[in-house]
């Protein structure tokens, strides 16, 4: 973010990480925590959920997805018979305006 000197702000947050690693080092003491193998499958098993979490955004903000998830509240909405007694008696007073005015029109 930049200041109103134009001057360019360090954005820090908060990031959750696992016991074995400690500002960027590998946690000592425990053999089975600096085992290579152990390390490999921790660095897939993260690997996969970042994947994971990453194809979980992109669904949340794909424009078709979106368009397809309004679409069906849209669709859930209209089945309810509430909505469509209200759609119906919205409809019936937009017809009556239309017919009201064209028989005002023709009464001049």
């Amino acid at each position: 973010m930049a200041d109103q000197r134009g001057a360019v702000e360090e954005v820090r947050g908060v990031v959750a990480v696992p016991d074995t690693v400690a500002t960027g080092t590998i946690a000592k003491g425990d053999s089975a925590k600096n085992d290579p193998d152990a390390l490999v499958a921790q660095i897939e098993h993260t690997r996969d959920d970042l994947a994971r979490t990453i194809d979980a955004l992109a669904d949340r903000v794909s424009p078709a997805n979106n368009v397809r998830m309004l679409r069906d509240k849209l669709m859930e909405q209209v089945s309810k018979p509430q909505v469509q007694a209200g759609a119906a008696v919205a409809g019936a007073v937009v017809v009556g305006l239309v017919v009201l005015r064209m028989w005002l029109r023709q009464r001049r």
